[in-house]
């Protein structure tokens, strides 16, 4: 009973003293936080006694400093020095100590002893580099770093944190070679080293930092051909500039040297499409497709370039003579790789090309069959295939039969988007033929999609029913006027003319006129008659300012001088414009994008 009743006695003995330390060390901190410091040293001094913590030597030491008392805190500094002498924090604190009471230079000398004192481990040295960080001396912490990268008795070489430091100092070109030793070293820093440049060099804004890293990328491949990763590194770095041209040399010399597969081009020449780069796109896609039949991507490169002639005649003035040509490509294409399911797209976009500009909707609708009954298809490629034979339904008058379609594809892909696509369809065919009514709730419906093209589509159209056609007393404008549409759709101009003239020449300033002379504006487009275009969009601009057709007007003429007049100054005016007058507009996302790269501004 005497030993267990003295086990109980120090049991509760060491618990009261616990108690104590933990209140203990409350009430110091407390005090401490709240500038007290007189009250905070009192416990602290106490504490230390006992618990030599990092937090408790430096509170500590922080107190003795904020009350002037240089002295102690000196002695303070230098027993952390006989304690801790391997990993040199005592110095850096004594250095510290120093500083902060003016004496720079015997700051300096126990900074330098913190440097010659420490072990070099690796814990030690991040330990003693991180100190010198926190006080700002980066030199210092530069020199602990340098230590560590060449004695180091645990392996680790610390070049990362050696070219981090020398960026950190401004010291951009020590940071680039130390970077670029590091990937030569260990390439699994690559993206690590990527983000490290772009944070410190400032590669969108500062051209002289891409120069000099440019230079030392180009020295090294140079010096170094076996050491592919320089050659990777040139890749990275003319697409964050945007001079795909140059990253393709860099990127086929790498496919060669590595027996590549071709995957690298076409990732490059997916991004250069992107931009517009259409010269790049395509010398890239057909690196892939010279490497012949054999090669996982060749189909999807032969696919590809296509897609970028398509898009590249697009933008051309005068561009359905292009056409002809364009059409030839194809057909040679698919006389190559064959119509398999693989292939169906290209018969697709045939179709196309031969029904919209080329008015060979008979040759197209077979086509597009032909593809529907691939065996093997995928139920979304054959979706968007019927898709594209109900918009060649339409174009040739066929509107019940391309209701069907779209109602087929609707029923099969109800939560999809592709749904969505045949919706909207289906409600465009129902304002097309007079139903505004059911056209509009198929419109409301479709608003919230989670596509943006489909939601702005449904937006526009529903909102040209609300203004003309829901507050009209009579139905017969928006009749004509949808008939026209349906016309200008099919490219039988002469004819949309004639009905847009008669609404104009019976319903006298109707609040279609702005929507009319959009429309012919659009036909006029289509038919390369571009002054005229634009003297359109320029009046609803400037006599329909406040209807729902002016931003559209002041965004397609702002193109106009982008693509057409090539009058880059005109075209920020314009797009600015339309940032500044019209903040709710659809068209402001794209507008600020096109005035930044006009502008000359880093797109990511």
């Amino acid at each position: 009973m005497t030993l267990r009743y003295f086990i109980f006695i120090c049991l509760i003995g060491l618990s009261y003293n616990v108690c104590a330390q933990e209140t203990d060390m409350e009430l110091a901190d407390y005090y401490y936080n709240q500038g007290m410091f007189e009250q905070a040293k009192l416990y602290y001094e106490k504490i230390y006694k006992t618990n030599k913590t990092a937090k408790v030597f430096n509170n500590y030491l922080n107190t003795l400093i904020e009350l002037r008392e240089f002295e102690e805190a000196e002695k303070m500094a230098k027993k952390k020095i006989k304690d801790d002498a391997k990993d040199g924090v005592g110095y850096v604190k004594l250095g510290e100590l120093y500083k902060k009471f003016n004496k720079p230079e015997e700051a300096k000398e126990q900074f330098s002893e913190a440097v010659k004192k420490v072990e070099p481990t690796r814990s030690n040295i991040q330990r003693l580099a991180n100190e010198f960080s926190m006080i700002n001396e980066y030199e210092f912490a530069l020199q602990v770093y340098e230590k560590g990268r060449t004695q180091s008795k645990d392996g680790y070489n610390f070049t990362y944190e050696v070219a981090n430091m020398k960026g950190n100092l401004g010291d951009h070109v020590g940071m680039t070679e130390a970077f670029l030793d590091l990937i030569a070293e260990e390439p699994h820093y690559l993206q690590t080293v990527q983000n490290s440049f772009n944070r410190l060099l400032n590669l969108e804004e500062n051209k002289e930092n891409v120069d000099m890293l440019k230079t030392a990328l180009l020295r090294r491949a140079q010096k170094s051909p076996e050491q592919t990763i320089y050659a990777e590194m040139l890749v990275w770095l003319f697409m964050q500039k945007k001079d795909f041209a140059s990253a393709l040399i860099q990127a086929t010399a790498l496919d060669k040297r590595l027996n590549e597969d071709g995957n690298r081009l076409i990732n490059l020449a997916q991004l250069a499409m992107n931009n517009d780069d259409f010269e790049t796109a395509k010398k890239g896609y057909q690196c892939v497709i010279e490497k012949g039949p054999a090669s996982p991507y060749y189909i999807t490169a032969r696919i590809e370039k296509l897609q970028v002639m398509q898009a590249e005649v697009s933008k051309k003035p005068g561009a359905d003579s292009l056409y002809i040509q364009l059409e030839k490509d194809y057909k040679a294409a698919l006389d190559d790789v064959g119509r398999t399911f693989e292939t169906a797209v290209l018969m697709k976009e045939l179709a196309h090309i031969e029904a919209f500009h080329l008015r060979k909707t008979k040759e197209a609708i077979t086509l597009l069959q032909e593809a529907i009954a691939l065996p093997g298809l995928f139920n979304k490629t054959q979706a968007t295939c019927k898709l594209e034979l109900g918009d060649v339904q339409v174009f040739d008058g066929n509107v019940w039969d391309a209701s069907l379609l779209f109602s087929q594809v609707e029923l099969d892909f109800k939560d999809d988007i592709l749904g969505n696509e045949a919706k909207f369809r289906n409600a465009r065919i129902s304002y097309y033929t007079g139903d505004f009514e059911w056209a509009q709730g198929q419109l409301d419906a479709l608003k919230a999609s989670t596509s943006k093209l489909i939601s702005n589509d449904a937006i526009d159209l529903s909102l040209l029913i609300t203004d003309n056609f829901n507050m009209d007393t009579t139905t017969a404008p928006m009749m004509m006027y949808a008939r026209a549409d349906l016309l200008a759709y099919q490219n039988r101009f002469q004819e949309c003319m004639t009905t847009l003239d008669s609404i104009l020449t019976e319903y006298p300033s109707h609040s279609l006129t702005d929507e009319i002379k959009m429309l012919k504006a659009s036909m006029y487009m289509k038919q390369g008659q571009y002054e005229r275009a634009r003297e359109l969009y320029q009046n609803v601009v400037e006599l329909h300012f406040a209807d729902i057709t002016a931003d559209d007007a002041l965004f397609k003429l702002a193109e106009m001088h982008e693509y057409i007049y090539n009058d880059k100054a005109k075209a920020m005016e314009l797009y600015e414009k339309l940032i500044t007058d019209f903040p709710g507009s659809l068209y402001v996302v794209e507008a600020r994008k096109h005035f930044r790269a006009l502008r000359g501004d880093e797109l990511n």
